[in-house]
């Protein structure tokens, strides 16, 4: 009844837009992609897509599969790829996803023992994933996040392996350098250079500006760790980021870091995974590392 094949062309229509397209990705003629659904539909007794002018239209049993095809291929397309790594006398890919643009530096610290004790083992880090990961490991394009905001989900696995406190990191000839902390309306007057994620997921908006009803005069938003640095050093703004980080970066840019409020803001890195994968040798070595590196 229902194939790979139909699942495969249902995905690649939606990511082509055509049949044409899908087609030539699919390395099929278009005539034998119509025919293989028309046969499908058939068998099913309903339409999977209606044609809309020059357009197809996906039915809602159409939008069923589409959705069975987004969630199964993946993980079909991951088992090939293992199988084929095994038939080489390798263990597989271990696909670690950020969530975490400032993790990346820490993470260094973990894959270089980890190829050492697993030299049958592949690393493969995807940093496109550093502001929304949670899908790419539910959808199988990942076996591992890093994250300093886990979402527990049902099958899913996050195991905290990194402490670390977040901090306001200045020049070091900004007014508030030197200061024992920082009050949230000490940034009214500041421009705030942030990662480009949905201010809901800052923690110096969650846990130190907003229950204080504070700020910043601006918010500017840059993707890259260094040149977010290279901003606040030049006295263009300021930034929250790890303790850890601002103390690396202090040893070759004039920044310092500043703790926000009396008490900080304690955070940790997790490593999440799939429940199922739980007890994979490789994977589990990494995260015992991991928490041992610390």
């Amino acid at each position: 009844m229902i194939e790979r094949i139909h699942l495969a062309i249902l995905r690649e229509v939606a990511r082509r837009g055509s049949l044409t397209a899908a087609a030539e990705t699919l390395f099929l003629t278009q005539s034998a992609l119509s025919h293989a659904i028309r046969k499908l539909e058939g068998q099913l007794g309903v339409d999977v897509w209606t044609r809309d002018g020059r357009s197809l239209r996906l039915t809602q049993a159409g939008a069923y599969l589409l959705e069975m095809a987004n969630r199964l291929l993946p993980q079909l397309e991951h088992a090939e790829r293992l199988m084929a790594q095994y038939a080489q006398g390798q263990r597989g890919t271990l696909r670690i996803g950020m969530e975490c643009a400032p993790c990346y530096q820490w993470l260094l610290k973990v894959v270089a023992p980890y190829l050492a004790q697993w030299p049958d083992v592949d690393v493969d880090v995807k940093q496109r994933f550093q502001f929304g990961g949670l899908q790419a490991l539910e959808g199988w394009e990942i076996d591992l996040l890093v994250t300093p905001d886990p979402l527990h989900k049902p099958g899913l696995r996050f195991v905290p392996v990194f402490d670390y406190e977040q901090v306001l990191v200045v020049a070091n000839d900004h007014r508030l350098a030197g200061k024992p902390w920082a009050e949230p309306c000490d940034l009214s007057d500041e421009v705030l250079i942030t990662y480009p994620v949905d201010i809901d997921r800052l923690d110096i908006y969650n846990y130190f500006l907003l229950p204080a009803g504070c700020a910043p005069r601006q918010r500017k938003t840059i993707e890259t760790t260094d040149i977010l640095l290279q901003m606040v050093a030049g006295g263009r703004g300021v930034a929250a980021l790890p303790r850890w980080l601002v103390a690396e970066y202090a040893q070759k840019l004039p920044v310092t870091p500043v703790r926000l409020g009396p008490n900080g803001i304690p955070k940790h890195i997790f490593l999440g995974i799939r429940e199922e994968d739980a007890g994979a040798d490789y994977l589990d070595a990494f995260v015992r590392l991991a928490a041992a590196i610390g």
